[in-house]
């Protein structure tokens, strides 16, 4: 147990690197093999995690399972999890098997392709468990790395310019985040993240050419951070290079660009901006609540306007993020526990939208809503486990959609009555472009010739989305499962965020 998150973070590492180097040729029989290791290894981290949740005690705040060794250059190697970020490495976990059985049917340099996705989970288990600013940043960053490779090798027709959007996009947003953390070493002496949550950064307000930067260092701080994961998440207006790479990626990289990187920017936000610059995140929070606002109702719109399916269920994952940006400048209970709610239960429901484009794709090789229609009388299976992520999508109570959407806007109604009023018509939107979506592809009759033939989802595809549904059930009718474990953690950060703020600005916030 002294080793369990480096075993958790390295096991897919240690399998990509034995692929990589024993594995030869390039014949059917080499081709399953990478399948079946890369299957395996992810099947065998996710049940190691499980005994994170078998010792994890919820009823105490700081982080456990530590692990702290001396790296490079009097730099630390530290791991751990607390309330908020075990449900994180473990939704990473559960899903990469199922990402891992979705891309079964890839035939090109597949050893290279198993290769960057246990590559990729290494790095994203990492981001959840480091507790240093340079492992933090080297997980963070190395992540884009095999998310490049899988868009630009494997994805679409323009696959070469929605990768290197991609990259450039999280890159540049991340070198501001870079400059920050190098003056947070110099300003408290350590890239400890445990002892900077004990370290007062500078909040005095000062001018800067001819601007009077209310909030001070906390604030420059806390834009420097908050450039990086709006990009990551992503917010409106820095969210175009989303779409981009969702439609020219493969199914298995759209999954895991969904459910787990977006994750990235909002847990980035709770582990650093909050915690870190209180006053800052106090002086910027109604910019970011008027943008996530405008975020929910815009990319909606422009979702109702897509052609291709796999563009809307990318604007549909921007509107639900404006959700969480949301929750979280709430600074209170709800909010916060609504934010992680809805990053979860994202994670399954837009993973297995995305698979269920997959789906379709693998046997008409066309995302375009007008190409289907009235498929439902070919694929019974399929029409039903599309609505039922369709309705879990719009939120429909029962289904684990419901709880964070609600959370957030119960925690957001506290705050700002406005925000929760422009924000709660995108619930209504979300209805519209999801309904309108499964109508248009999957209701009607069966009139196009090139689909009378189309056959319904195999044994290997239903048990890929049992588990999603499964989940999805689960979290919809027993929410304890997730706030029992983020709650204490969620308290304490909420608490120590408000106690942390002058009294004249808290009196302000009260207000």
């Amino acid at each position: 147990m002294e080793n369990l998150l480096s075993i958790i973070t390295f096991l897919p590492l240690v399998a990509a690197l034995v692929l990589a180097v024993f594995l030869r040729g390039n014949d059917a029989a080499a081709q399953r093999q990478a399948k079946w290791v890369a299957l395996a290894t992810t099947g065998a981290t996710f049940l190691v995690s499980l005994f994170l949740l078998t010792g994890f005690d919820p009823a105490n705040t700081g982080f456990q399972f530590v692990e702290d060794r001396r790296w490079i250059m009097g730099l630390h190697y530290k791991l751990g999890v607390d309330g908020i970020s075990v449900l994180f490495v473990l939704l990473t976990t559960f899903l990469m098997p199922l990402t891992i059985g979705a891309c079964w049917g890839v035939e090109t340099r597949v050893k290279e392709y198993m290769v960057a996705m246990l590559v990729l989970e290494a790095l994203m288990i990492g981001v959840f468990v480091a507790l240093d600013l340079v492992l933090f940043y080297l997980f963070f960053e190395a992540g884009l790395i095999p998310m490049f490779l899988i868009i630009g090798i494997w994805g679409g027709k323009e696959r070469i310019y929605a990768a290197f959007k991609f990259f450039l996009y999280t890159f540049l947003g991340s070198v501001l985040m870079l400059v920050a953390m190098i003056f947070m070493y110099f300003d408290a002496g350590t890239t400890d993240i445990v002892q900077l949550l004990d370290h007062e950064f500078a909040s005095d307000s000062f001018g800067l050419f001819g601007v009077q930067v209310v909030g001070g260092m906390q604030t420059l701080l806390f834009l420097a951070f908050f450039a990086s994961f709006a990009v990551k998440l992503p917010m409106w207006p820095v969210h175009t290079w989303l779409p981009d790479a969702h439609v020219q990626a493969p199914t298995a990289g759209s999954v895991v660009l969904a459910s787990v990187l977006l994750k990235m920017g909002g847990y980035g936000l709770l582990r650093f901006s909050l915690p870190m610059f209180p006053q800052g995140a106090e002086v910027m929070a109604p910019l970011v609540l008027w943008l996530s606002a405008i975020a929910i109702v815009y990319t909606s719109l422009v979702a109702l306007a897509q052609s291709d399916m796999k563009k809307l269920i990318a604007y549909s994952s921007v509107a639900h993020m404006g959700f969480v940006t949301m929750g979280i400048f709430a600074f209170n209970q709800q909010g916060v526990d609504g934010a992680i709610f809805q990053m979860l239960s994202h994670g399954f429901i837009a993973g297995a939208l995305f698979l269920c484009v997959g789906v379709i794709y693998d046997r008409m090789h066309t995302r375009e809503i007008e190409a289907y229609g009235g498929i439902v009388n070919r694929m019974p299976t399929y029409a039903l486990i599309f609505m039922f992520f369709t309705l879990a999508n719009v939120g429909l109570p029962g289904t684990s959609g419901f709880v964070g959407e609600f959370l957030t806007l119960v925690g957001i109604f506290q705050v700002n009555t406005w925000v929760a009023a422009v924000a709660t018509t995108g619930v209504v939107l979300s209805a519209s472009y999801a309904l309108w979506l499964y109508r248009r592809v999957v209701l009607g009759d069966l009139i196009k010739e090139s689909l009378k033939s189309i056959t319904d989802m195999g044994l290997r595809e239903k048990l890929i989305f049992a588990p999603l549904v499964a989940m999805t059930l689960l979290l919809g009718v027993y929410p304890s499962l997730v706030t029992d474990i983020i709650g204490p953690s969620v308290t304490a950060l909420v608490t120590d965020y408000h106690a942390s703020l002058p009294a004249t600005v808290a009196a302000v916030a009260v207000h």
